[in-house]
């Protein structure tokens, strides 16, 4: 049977670099777009799965692709750049947080309508792009999340560790228990967003650290802003970059506060930088 998104994800991380205007201009132009839509892909040591991971975006997809590096000690960069996308270097590495600041600065400044990042580990299929821009693009959401756990079978099956699919579950009900959402997952690196949620969240005084992400979701929900979920075909492989059981619990142990720290703030028990707007400070 032909690959699909329904079948099973096709493994094979591996894949010769190749210049990206394959992805950019693609032979048979798309119709044109009402919306500047920039990916970006915070990297750190991807070297063995970037292109991989760039192959499966659909010609026309997206009009740029920044790889943000973070201090990558292999050949991410140089591949990066012989692929044809743009590049920014950290010298020294700032952590998952900070690597995505960076990747907003830029997209803020370029134009950007709207923004979609993806771990460029080959871990999450790149083929649904066009289908979550598009929810974004129709006024659907402001936020789309790619959802991982569609069935647990699957989720299993793929390769995904029992203990990080029953801390997933575990957490994405407490979130969305507490945050008023119906969300598949919270802890997705495929994510879309529309411009006015990165110029209205200050998210540039969150963490650097891995739990930016729920900081940001939870962000968005304190705005107001509407947050939605597709299923995304997904892939664990040594290669794929993914924290261990140690730093698993901080994170777990870091969005709970963060969703205490939204609840504390909501009632004016306790003031959290997290929820101040950018015009009183930035």
């Amino acid at each position: 049977m032909p690959s699909s998104l329904l079948t099973e994800p096709p493994l094979d991380p591996t894949h010769p670099p190749f210049r990206v205007d394959r992805i950019l201009k693609p032979a048979e132009p798309e119709p044109p777009r009402d919306h500047r839509v920039i990916a970006v892909l915070p990297a750190y040591n991807a070297a063995s799965t970037l292109a991989a991971t760039v192959a499966a975006f659909p010609p026309g997809c997206v009009d740029e692709i920044l790889l943000v590096d973070d201090g990558s000690t292999d050949d991410t960069v140089k591949i990066a750049r012989d692929m044809g996308l743009t590049v920014i270097v950290h010298e020294k590495n700032t952590g998952y947080g900070g690597n995505q600041k960076t990747c907003y600065r830029y997209c803020l400044a370029h134009g950007a309508d709207v923004v979609v990042m993806i771990h460029p580990d080959y871990q999450y299929d790149a083929r649904v792009i066009p289908h979550a821009v598009a929810v974004v693009e129709l006024g659907i959401c402001d936020v789309v999340l790619g959802n991982r756990v569609r069935s647990r079978a699957e989720a299993l099956r793929c390769g995904m560790p029992w203990w990080k699919y029953v801390s997933n579950r575990a957490l994405t009900a407490f979130e969305n228990l507490f945050l008023g959402q119906n969300l598949g997952e919270f802890h997705s690196g495929f994510r879309v967003y529309r411009r006015s949620v990165l110029e209205t969240i200050p998210w540039e005084r969150n963490s650097d650290d891995f739990v930016f992400d729920t900081e940001f979701l939870v962000q968005a929900v304190y705005w107001g802003f509407r947050l939605g979920d597709v299923p995304v075909p997904v892939r664990y492989f040594d290669e794929a970059s993914q924290i261990n059981f140690r730093r698993s619990t901080k994170y777990g142990l870091q969005t709970v506060k963060t969703v205490g720290q939204f609840w504390l703030h909501r009632l004016g028990l306790w003031k959290s930088d997290l929820f101040r707007p950018k015009a009183a400070g930035g």
